[in-house]
């Protein structure tokens, strides 16, 4: 009896490994709707964390098809008195200050095929000059916290980190 079941695991072992693979469970865990718990830079000097731009809101969704959309805003950027007229050119310069502090794009997303970093392909962007770029953005896991970092040089001292919604 003790033969039969050593022998029966032996072969389940291996034919589990020889089985397809499946996906990586990263891929699916990146899928949903995220929102930002805090956006931080690295201080290149020390080495250390801190808030960008005291504080960021935001959200990021990844479905299930391939696309993504992304929009950040400073905090509190909902919480305003100031008017802005849908598609009229009477909008104020105060008004048109405060929309400078949302930033927000869609696109296709991929996740590379070492599963380290998922590239954004953008369709649209909220600056002109942004739309149609390729971006790379490195991801990890912290228990439930996705972790985004930027690998444009540019933007390489940032680190956003989200949690779902």
């Amino acid at each position: 009896m003790k033969h039969t079941r050593s022998i029966f695991l032996i072969l389940l072992l291996f034919f589990s490994s020889c089985a397809e693979p499946k996906e990586n469970i990263d891929d699916l865990k990146l899928e949903g709707l995220w929102s930002l718990q805090i956006m931080e830079v690295r201080d290149s000097i020390t080495n250390t964390w801190s808030e960008w731009r005291d504080g960021m809101q935001g959200f990021l969704l990844y479905d299930d098809k391939g696309n993504m959309a992304l929009h950040l805003t400073l905090k509190d950027y909902e919480k305003t008195d100031l008017s802005f007229p849908n598609f009229d050119d009477s909008i104020s310069i105060d008004a048109l200050k405060h929309l400078t502090g949302s930033y927000a794009y869609f696109g296709k997303y991929e996740i590379n095929d070492k599963k380290d970093y998922v590239q954004h392909s953008r369709i649209s962007h909220s600056n002109p000059g942004e739309w149609n770029k390729i971006v790379k953005r490195y991801y990890s896991f912290n228990g439930d916290t996705l972790i985004i970092s930027p690998m444009e040089k540019e933007n390489a001292s940032l680190r956003l980190k989200w949690t779902r919604y």
